[in-house]
C-alpha cells in the first residue's frame, strides 16, 4: 500500500501559521456496529454533558482555533460549523449520537474527545495526492448527508478530481462505507502541534482495538 503525499498550501499557512496535521493510513475491517466501542462513546457523552455547558464548547482549544481559521478565511463558523463543534453541541443539547458504522463512529469519538475536526476517507477512492487549499466560489462539493455545500473560503483537501474534505464535512465521493478496507484519517490541528501526537496515538489504539488496523502508516506536517 503506497503512501499518499499530503501537501499544505501557502494560503492555508498564511491564514493559520500554526496549522499541523497528522495522517493515519491503514488496512481495516469495517463493521456495521461495535457494541464495545459504542459503550465507550455513550460513557464519554454522559460525562461530557455533565462537565460542559454550551458556552464552553467554543473555548476548547482545537475548536477555537478551527473557528478562528474560518474567520481568517472570511467564513462564518456559526453558519458552517466545524464538525467537532457540531458533535459537541449535539451532546450538550441532549441529542444522542446515532451509530453509523464502526469506522465513522470511531472517528466521531476521537473528534468529540479531542475537539479536532477529522477527515475520514476510503483510501482506495482517492485519486492521486492531496493538497490542502481554500475552497473557491462555485466549486462543487457534495457533503455527506447534506447535499451541495458552499465551500468557498473553507479549508479543503483536494485530490486530482476535486475536493474530498473540509473541517465542516467530507465529500460523498470518497466517504467511508461498509466495503472500506483501507482508511485515510487526517487529524487537523489548527491549534498547532500540542495534543496532536496524543490524538494520533489514541486513534491508532482505537483502530487496532475495534477495526483490526494493520499496515499502519503515519505521516504529519513537515516541520
Amino acid at each position: 500500500m503506497s503512501e499518499i503525499k499530503i501537501t499544505v498550501s501557502d494560503e492555508i499557512f498564511r491564514a493559520c501559521p500554526e496549522f499541523c496535521f497528522s495522517a493515519i493510513i491503514c488496512r481495516v475491517k469495517n463493521s456495521p456496529h461495535n457494541e464495545k466501542l459504542w459503550k465507550e462513546v455513550e460513557v464519554f457523552s454522559t460525562d461530557f454533558r455533565a462537565r460542559y455547558k454550551m458556552e464552553d464548547i467554543n473555548k476548547r482549544k482545537a475548536i477555537f482555533a478551527t473557528r478562528q481559521a474560518y474567520k481568517n478565511l472570511g467564513k462564518d463558523p456559526n453558519r458552517y460549523r466545524p464538525s467537532a463543534e457540531a458533535l459537541c453541541r449535539r451532546i450538550i443539547k441532549g441529542i444522542d449520537l446515532y451509530p453509523i458504522d464502526t469506522l465513522v463512529d470511531l472517528i466521531n469519538f476521537v473528534s468529540l474527545k479531542t475537539g479536532y475536526s477529522i477527515g475520514g476517507f476510503d483510501y482506495d477512492k482517492i485519486q492521486g495526492n492531496l493538497v490542502l487549499g481554500i475552497g473557491t466560489a462555485g466549486e462543487k462539493f457534495e457533503a455527506i448527508g447534506r447535499g451541495l455545500l458552499n465551500i468557498e473560503g473553507l479549508p479543503v483537501y483536494r485530490d486530482e478530481v476535486g475536493g474530498i474534505g473540509t473541517p465542516t464535512s467530507d465529500e460523498e465521493r470518497t466517504k467511508i462505507t461498509g466495503e472500506t478496507t483501507h482508511l485515510l484519517m487526517i487529524i487537523n490541528g489548527y491549534s498547532g502541534r500540542e495534543g496532536l501526537e496524543e490524538a494520533t496515538d489514541f486513534s491508532v489504539e482505537l483502530l487496532k482495538k475495534y477495526a483490526g488496523a494493520e499496515e499502519i502508516i503515519l505521516s504529519s506536517t513537515k516541520s
